[in-house]
């Protein structure tokens, strides 16, 4: 069968319409995947957040501010300085993995792929226990605020 200079031209443009569909695919799964991580996942970033101070009647703005106490602690070999205690000591309350992993998720900023390849486990059982381990942050600071 001999094909026509046309016949493959029309072969070449069918084959970059199909790679141009794939590569369209490909980009809509890897933003929804996307969408479904950010929805799932708890960001910590309001815990960092700089303080905000309300604003005053009073000639004081150019005093600075007093410092606050700062709480040190060591997760994973670096150490992590703190200003809110509560929040260290619920963290000194969950289990070393449990730390560990909220550390790598939420300050290193790494994906959950490579935790879950660290602890030997698949990306979702990763997913779960980050998740179950801020659910046990939640209710330790939920539990030491009713203790006050």
């Amino acid at each position: 069968m001999t094909c026509t200079e046309e016949y493959k031209e029309h072969i070449v443009y069918t084959f970059h319409a199909f790679c141009r569909v794939i590569i369209r695919n490909a980009m809509y799964t890897a933003v929804r995947t996307r969408n479904r991580k950010y929805k799932r996942e708890i960001s910590l970033d309001y815990l960092t957040d700089e303080k905000h101070y309300p604003f005053g009647t009073k000639d004081e703005y150019f005093k600075a501010p007093e410092p606050e106490k700062e709480y040190l602690l060591t997760i994973c070999g670096d150490t992590v300085v703190f200003s809110n205690a509560p929040l260290v000591e619920a963290l000194s309350r969950l289990s070393e993995q449990e730390r560990e992993m909220l550390y790598m998720s939420f300050f290193k900023r790494i994906p959950q792929h490579e935790i879950a390849r660290r602890y030997q486990c698949c990306r979702s059982t990763a997913g779960y226990h980050i998740r179950k381990a801020i659910r046990r942050l939640y209710e330790e600071m939920e539990g030491m605020a009713h203790e006050e």
